[in-house]
């Protein structure tokens, strides 16, 4: 399932054996636990864990996420292609949400 929430920037077009720049944000609050709110009521933990990139069924990146990440979670990381592909971004939850986006690159 395509989501809005997440964002991705992939280059359309690439050579082959280039090194590309990938980026990928997600809307999302990060709530750690432990904020409050004005009432003293404590903000439920709500927590994206883990990100991966895949192009084309492989992983090609990973990062795991604590509760000392900002809101909306932004990751830039650089990819050699060597053939046109799909990317596939997956952002997991701690609730067992998940957030889905995908990428084509044609590679010359």
């Amino acid at each position: 399932m395509m989501n809005r929430q997440v964002h991705v920037k992939v280059p359309r077009t690439a050579k082959r054996g280039e090194v590309i720049r990938v980026m990928t944000k997600l809307n999302h609050p990060m709530e750690s636990g432990w904020r409050r709110r004005q009432n003293g009521a404590i903000v439920a933990k709500d927590l994206i864990g883990e990100f991966a990139c895949q192009f084309d069924g492989a992983e090609v990146f990973k990062a795991e996420f604590d509760s000392g990440t900002a809101g909306n979670p932004f990751l830039s990381f650089f990819v050699r292609v060597n053939r046109s592909g799909r990317f596939h971004f997956i952002w997991s939850g701690q609730n067992g949400e998940r957030y889905y986006k995908a990428a084509d690159i044609e590679v010359s």
